[in-house]
């Protein structure tokens, strides 16, 4: 692209799809004449010589190729890809100048933030107002058991929860598990009734369905519900 850009600059010619095809010639006469170069150099300049080549061969026809509904014109898109280059080789002329002198520090110039009006006025608040506030939230916490005090863990048991799960489908048809843990009181509370929806779905006795990644699951009757069979349903989850 640097050697395109300097035949082009050369030949004091603006950066088109003519001027491209204008130095084909004098791309292809330096690659005859480079002698050692890293293949990897040299398979871009192939590349590029590649392109011109066929957007010179597309000049010389009588009227344009046809071409296929989205497919872009050769010659337009390099000399597009041409302008960025100049831009971004500028600007880094521009950045290695500023280094050479000492010019380490590149200022952000942008427009001052928005004002954003308060959605809260807190104007007619006084320090006192503050701290009789806080007093006041801490004197609603509950008081924290000391260490004397037994603090037990509420049994929850998977058969009441696969119980209930069956109770709520036969006088509803379908459960939100969503709304069903909302009233949990405990996050193993939670996990025992989501461990519930998954021996339910195990024996095809319900589906569970969730529409979107991280949704709510929704509960349904499944291929082996049996609605008039509720006491031996209950009696096949007892616990040993």
């Amino acid at each position: 692209m640097d050697l395109l850009l300097d035949l082009i600059e050369r030949s004091e010619l603006d950066i088109t799809k003519i001027s491209l095809a204008q130095v084909t010639d004098q791309y292809l006469e330096y690659l005859r004449h480079v002698q050692e170069r890293e293949i990897e150099d040299l398979a871009s300049f192939l590349i590029i010589a590649a392109r011109l080549i066929q957007i010179k061969s597309e000049t010389l026809l009588p009227r344009p190729p046809a071409r296929e509904p989205g497919e872009e014109d050769p010659g337009d898109a390099l000399a597009r890809q041409l302008v960025a280059y100049k831009k971004y080789k500028q600007v880094a002329i521009m950045l290695s100048k500023r280094e050479e002198v000492g010019l380490r520090s590149y200022l952000r110039l942008s427009t001052p933030p928005p004002e954003i009006e308060p959605k809260l006025d807190l104007s007619e608040i006084t320090l006192d107002d503050l701290h009789n506030a806080m007093m006041d939230v801490l004197a609603n916490i509950p008081d924290t058991p000391s260490m004397q005090q037994s603090v037990t863990i509420p049994k929850v048991r998977l058969r009441d929860k696969i119980i209930a799960i069956v109770q709520s489908l036969r006088s509803i048809g379908r459960l939100s598990f969503r709304n069903m843990v909302h009233t949990a009181r405990s996050r193993l509370e939670i996990v025992i009734s989501f461990l519930a929806v998954l021996e339910l779905v195990k024996q095809n006795q319900v589906e569970a369905i969730q529409e979107e990644q991280f949704g709510d699951i929704e509960i349904t009757p499944g291929s082996e519900w049996q609605a008039d069979q509720e006491m031996d349903f209950e009696l096949e989850f007892e616990e040993k």
